[in-house]
């Protein structure tokens, strides 16, 4: 903890009052001390010579040491003073990361292996991977996109990776329609980043079948988010035989990840796309700016209090003895009056 002053100039506040007192003399106001008619007279008679002097009006040692204490803590007032305090460092992330979940009806196969050795469908497998993905994900902001016959933004762009989970779990199969418009994804991925001011943006879309009912493309989606600076992992599961609504598009997926710099994995069980996940964490590292601050409190109220209650008690102080001392010549009166009786 460090103090310091946010207008140390001010201080010099506190000479002020020596350079009134060296430069300006002190107030001379001419007057008469002494008028009797018989001044002459009196002067011969006590064998003194009138003359001219000066009455220099003295202030007592409890005002001078108020106003003293008084003139020091409004100075230090004004000078602002602060407290810093230990700095506080921020990791910022530098970029932002959007998955893309296939929800088709084909995602409800059970053809995958869990790490308990049970059947689960593909849908359950990507949760359990993406899950731990996301655990490592600290420093970025990650964002969750899921599409079937139509993409929607699930969650926006967010360092709250328990709520990303959360909403992860809840997916079902088929919230978003039975088929797989993969280039719509993409499309809405690009129109989600525009809003982003990250560095770094990064699309991994995860899909078991072909392209079926997009407006636009995989391809054109990927040329354009290659312009904005997307890079997109293209991630297949599933079965590779399977044909029609369930079959893979392999190429158009190769394709979108190499033309925007990304990765292209098929995984044909959970140890796979656990492994592709591996490969991703190490591909994508986490990197973060890091900023450090130091807070810093005003403190001014501190001597502005102190200056305060130092002019209430001088001035309680004073009228006390100024009542006193009134009191007492009050009193002496009375004294004397009895004292004068009682001599009579």
């Amino acid at each position: 903890m460090i103090f310091t002053s946010a207008y140390p100039w001010l201080l010099t506040w506190l000479v002020v009052p020596s350079l009134i007192r060296w430069l300006a003399p002190p107030n001379r106001e001419p007057r008469q001390g002494l008028v009797v008619p018989f001044l002459d007279r009196l002067a011969v008679q006590t064998g003194q010579t009138p003359g001219v002097g000066s009455v220099v009006m003295q202030d007592g040692w409890l005002r001078l040491v108020a106003l003293a204490l008084f003139w020091v803590a409004t100075a230090l007032a004004l000078a602002r003073p602060q407290i810093i305090e230990p700095p506080i460092t921020k990791n910022v992330p530098v970029r932002d990361m959007l998955l893309a979940v296939d929800l088709s009806g084909s995602m409800q196969t059970q053809d995958f292996t869990n790490s308990a050795g049970k059947k689960v469908d593909r849908l359950t497998a990507v949760k359990e991977v993406l899950n731990e993905f996301l655990r490592r994900r600290k420093g970025d902001r990650v964002g969750l996109i899921f599409f079937g016959t139509a993409p929607f933004v699930q969650a926006p762009f967010t360092e709250d990776l328990k709520v990303y989970g959360e909403l992860l779990d809840e997916a079902q199969v088929g919230m978003a329609g039975p088929q797989t418009a993969f280039g719509d994804a993409i499309g809405l991925a690009i129109t989600l980043f525009e809003h982003s001011s990250a560095k770094e943006k990064v699309l991994i879309a995860l899909t078991d079948g072909n392209d079926t009912s997009s407006k636009i493309l995989p391809n054109k989606a990927a040329e354009i988010a290659k312009e904005k600076g997307i890079v997109i992992h293209a991630v297949a599961v599933g079965d590779p035989t399977a044909v029609g609504e369930e079959a893979f598009d392999e190429e158009t997926l190769k394709n979108v990840a190499a033309h925007t710099g990304g990765l292209y994995s098929f995984a044909a069980d959970r140890g796979q796309l656990d492994e592709i996940y591996k490969r991703l964490d190490q591909i994508e590292t986490r990197q973060a700016e890091t900023i450090s601050y130091r807070p810093r409190i005003d403190i001014y109220y501190v001597p502005l209090a102190i200056a305060l209650l130092v002019s209430f008690l001088q001035h309680s102080i004073q009228l006390l003895l100024t009542r006193s001392k009134r009191s007492s010549e009050l009193k002496r009166p009375t004294s004397n009056k009895k004292l004068e009786i009682a001599a009579r």
